[in-house]
């Protein structure tokens, strides 16, 4: 099995920074990508960032110039840095991860996802 344990969530003042990790645990043959997702109450989940095996990133337009993703490989963790935090920012943050599970044998695709960590921006 698979485990996504995230942590670095909290209770901020407006324009703190504040970073999260993710950590994949398991059969994990490798990473396609791995990202954050976050939802805030009464809203759907949005993509906020996810980074590719290759590299790549990608961003959600509010976030922008704002967050940064990166990744250890050799850890399987993936960081989310978020500085200049607003109170819109208040939501839970899901780590994703789209894994290939398994050996060189025989492995197949899957995605999962953590059980969310809360971060709260005050004004």
């Amino acid at each position: 099995q698979v485990q996504l344990v995230e942590s670095g969530g909290g209770l901020v003042q407006t324009g703190v920074s504040l970073k999260l990790a993710c950590a994949a645990s398991g059969s994990i043959f490798s990473i396609t990508a791995m990202g954050w997702y976050r939802q805030a109450p009464g809203k759907g989940r949005e993509l906020v960032a996810a980074i590719r095996s290759g590299g790549s990133t990608s961003y959600a337009d509010s976030v922008k110039g704002r967050f940064a993703i990166s990744r250890d490989n050799a850890e399987n963790t993936v960081y989310l840095q978020m500085n200049s935090l607003k109170p819109d920012d208040t939501a839970v943050y899901y780590c994703n991860a789209d894994l290939k599970i398994g050996t060189v044998l025989y492995n197949y695709n899957k995605v999962y996802w953590g059980r969310g960590t809360q971060v709260t921006v005050s004004s």
